[in-house]
């Protein structure tokens, strides 16, 4: 039996979950989110709706 591995990338406009064995890309998945801009050159992020992508994501895979 291989091992997996499961890498989440946490990007500014979306989450991205990647499940690798040694020698390949076994599957990826990845949801965006929101972006707040309350003022000019400010973006901010809802980290509630980041950690639900990142759930999300990881199930996908």
């Amino acid at each position: 039996m291989s091992s997996l591995i499961a890498a989440i990338d946490q990007g500014t406009t979306s989450t991205r979950c990647m499940l690798f064995s040694e020698s390949s890309v076994v599957s990826t998945a990845q949801k965006e989110h929101r972006q707040v801009f309350p003022r000019a050159g400010w973006v901010e992020h809802d980290a509630i709706e980041i950690w639900r992508r990142t759930e999300e994501v990881f199930a996908e895979r």
